[in-house]
């Protein structure tokens, strides 16, 4: 150390300002190919987009032009009075014409068409091209959900060079960086007069950076304002500078730029920006909504236009007003925008799409084949199974539903509800929802909940006693009490829930009221190991021990699982997996993956035709009855039931010919929730189901089935209009006891003819 002081008080001092150079020299080198090598990295840093099943026109479809039009609003179509490019419509008398935008499907490429829907008594009637020629089918772009973003939250959506609006261009290097086009990345001019302000006042408050140290800013620092960091910032700027081209910087600034905050969602670039304030394309900003968004890259918490609109509206105008100056916009055009609103919308339409519940989903399957960098910075494009419109049902189904029956919904332990709906001969999941505050990211109930299911069990106690052969609906089955020993030595007797017991009644009463006690003698005669195997082959994760209180649901399944379990009954005995992910393509379009249906046969389709018309009953005079009242007269439906010991638990699982939808309605902290399937998760299922287009339950049936009258208390042999006559399906050839006064040989006769003519018809 002696040594090297003596040395360095010998050297002229020439040489030790070379040496300092030399030192700051190699750490620019050094710092520079470090920005270098990460810009390159991270420049084309793009969250996988995810994007709802698109909207596919054709005729006969149940769709009116308000509908149509509410579906086109949400894309950010513009209503016009003439339409003249895409991504306008125009509303007349019992018609829709609009402009298509250009969209990369999974596919294919669909071009920007114009086209006219005329529509008739709520249907679409006909869809013409510009060209006159008839179009069997029109596509609508899908609409964008959201993001699939990496831990830091950043989301951004990326515009291609071409696509950037020459306005935009003009205005950031106007307001921003008028140097641009001419500087190494500095703007010695503004730096000296930001050193000077910040030299008298003693600290950082004004920087003079130029765009291209503001992208630095975005992508490497943080937003501390100290001599170090802006020293940084500058020897990182004039890397980027002496590396890439000016065209290469500002098309990474436009895309990265940070410009607003949802949540811990940071919005980032003009492209996002446009969507998250005006739920618009970029391209299709109107001259004031351009301006707004260069004003708030000064200060995108400062300027927030939804928290404070009148320091956007000033920062605004000044940017018009500098425009004007400039001549890159005339003076009658930037008064107008002057004198336009803000025109954010209420509520980030970004934000309404985005759908955290299913979005979790798709991040868990898309995990299963890609690796998370792969998700979050390659810009893949995702197509899921989510409609739209069976998506905002179900939110507000559940949102009312639970204010209902829950109005002090501010409490810690507030009412929480789940719901999934499917489409059975897919596995498609067309929505699900995770808890009560339906756009908020957070514990997912709908995948994670796992809550015993009750009476939802007791379908598939009956479906393992029609497989046996030993048994139909009509089979009777004494409803008693029943004393079960356990392995432990104790007694287990179950009781029905209205603590009376009925005696013999046939298996649909049984299973259509939920007795109980009928169903745990069945599962007892038919073997607990019977419904574990049919529970394992349906795909339920365990399997489940074979315990007694199993054939009374005690045990747990996630609402996705439960509508797993049922989509295979309403299948008609054929389990295909639930899937929310349809097809991945990459950023030039090309597909890496595209979902394939998986079918597998699990169950005797005869067995499932028979339990299913059971299921019909449920809702007719069963348990499920009070939806009859909500439900269309001749949109016939199956489902069941289910709550959970001392009400903790509120489940409903049912299905029409379209759809599968599982309803369940509880506590986080696992206390009674004091509601029975019925009166709590059916009071949310119905009036969703109701409102949906949809059809009535209806399926096709074996030639080794035949539909049969039977007495529903008794099981006995009826006919149709006599007593509480009800129809069910049997094995062919099954004969059954007839009820006095109820049946003889020509009304077997004109049933079997009946029979006969409806199969030929269906």
């Amino acid at each position: 150390m002696q040594k090297l002081t003596r040395i360095l008080k010998r050297a002229p001092k020439r040489s030790i300002a070379a040496l300092v150079l030399l030192a700051l020299l190699i750490h620019m080198l050094i710092v520079g190919t470090g920005v270098i090598r990460q810009f390159e990295d991270r420049r084309w840093d793009i969250p996988a987009g995810v994007y709802a099943a698109p909207l596919e026109l054709y005729a006969g479809l149940s769709l009116d032009a308000s509908g149509l039009t509410a579906t086109l609003d949400q894309l950010g179509f513009q209503q016009a009075v003439a339409v003249n490019r895409p991504g306008q419509y125009r509303v007349a008398t019992n018609q829709v014409t609009l402009w298509t935008r250009a969209f990369q499907f999974w596919d294919k490429l669909e071009s920007a068409e114009r086209y006219t829907i005329r529509f008739d008594d709520g249907r679409i009637l006909a869809i013409d091209r510009a060209d006159g020629q008839r179009s069997a089918l029109l596509r609508l772009e899908p609409m964008r959900l959201g993001s699939i973003f990496a831990t830091h939250h950043e989301d951004r959506l990326l515009v291609e060079p071409d696509a950037i609006p020459l306005t935009l261009v003009d205005a950031l290097k106007a307001v921003e960086d008028r140097k641009f086009d001419r500087h190494i990345g500095l703007d010695l001019t503004a730096i000296l007069r930001a050193a000077w302000v910040n030299l008298k006042s003693g600290e950082i408050r004004q920087g003079g950076s130029t765009l291209t140290q503001q992208l630095v800013k975005s992508y490497f620092l943080d937003g501390r304002k100290t001599f170090r960091r802006k020293y940084q910032e500058a020897i990182m700027a004039v890397a980027l500078e002496l590396r890439y081209d000016k065209q290469a910087l500002l098309h990474a600034y436009v895309n990265e730029i940070y410009l607003g905050q949802q949540g811990t969602r940071a919005i980032h670039g003009f492209g996002l920006a446009a969507e998250f304030y005006f739920g618009k394309y970029l391209s299709q900003l109107e001259l004031h909504e351009t301006a707004l968004l260069i004003a708030l890259v000064k200060g995108p918490s400062y300027y927030d236009p939804r928290r404070h609109p009148e320091r956007a509206l000033a920062r605004r105008n000044l940017v018009l007003q500098m425009l004007a100056e400039l001549d890159i916009v005339d003076d009658e055009a930037a008064t107008e925008s002057i004198n336009r609103e803000l025109g954010v919308t209420a509520r980030s339409r970004v934000g309404s799409r985005y759908q955290p519940a299913y979005m979790d989903l798709v991040r868990r399957e898309l995990a299963t084949q890609y690796s998370d960098e792969s998700i979050a910075s390659i810009g893949l494009r995702v197509f899921t199974n989510l409609e739209p419109g069976v998506q905002r049902l179900a939110e507000q189904q559940l949102v009312d539903g639970l204010k209902r029956l829950d109005p002090a919904d501010e409490s810690a332990a507030a009412l929480e509800g789940a719901v999934i709906v499917t489409q059975p001969a897919t596995g498609a999941v067309l929505a699900m929802i995770g808890g009560r505050d339906v756009a908020t990211a957070g514990f997912n109930r709908a995948l994670d909940a796992k809550r015993p299911v009750g009476s939802l069990m007791k379908p598939f106690v009956y479906l393992a006693a029609l497989e046996s052969g030993n048994h139909t609906l009509a089979t009777s089955i004494e409803d008693a009490p029943i004393d079960v020993e356990l392995e432990t030595g104790d007694i287990w007797s179950p009781e029905n829930f209205s603590l009376e017991s009925h005696g013999e009644v046939s298996l649909l009463q049984a299973l259509a009221a939920s007795y109980n006690q009928a169903t745990v003698s069945l599962g007892l005669a038919t073997g607990v190991e019977a419904l574990v195997d049919i529970l394992t082959v349906f795909g339920a994760e365990g399997p489940p021990p074979a315990y007694p209180s199993l054939l009374l649901g005690a045990f747990e399944l996630a609402p996705f699982d439960v509508a797993s379990l049922y989509n295979t009954l309403a299948n008609d005995g054929f389990r295909t997996p639930l899937v929310a992910v349809r097809s991945v393509v990459d950023t030039t379009g090309q597909p890496l993956t595209r979902t394939a249906l998986e079918v597998e046969q699990v169950a005797d389709p005869d067995a499932v035709h028979q339990l299913n018309r059971g299921l019909v009953e449920v809702m007719q005079q069963g348990t499920g009855r009070s939806a009859k009242a909500i439900l269309p007269d001749n949109l016939v439906v199956a489902g069941k039931t289910g709550t959970s010991d001392e009400y903790r638990d509120s489940w409903f699982a049912g299905f029409s010919g379209d759809h599968v939808a599982v309803v369940w309605i509880g506590r986080d902290d696992n206390e009674p929730a004091g509601l029975t399937g019925a009166a709590g998760a059916l009071s949310v299922w119905a009036p969703m189901l109701a409102a949906m287009s949809t059809t009535g339950y209806q399926p096709a049936y074996s030639e080794d089935l035949e539909a049969v009258w039977i007495d529903y208390d008794t099981g006995l042999r009826s006919r149709r209009g006599c007593g509480n006559a009800v129809q069910i399906l049997v094995p062919a050839g099954t004969q059954l006891k007839r009820q006095p006064g109820c049946s003889n040989v020509f009304d077997e006769i004109g049933d079997r003819v009946r029979n006969v003519f409806e199969a030929l018809t269906e």
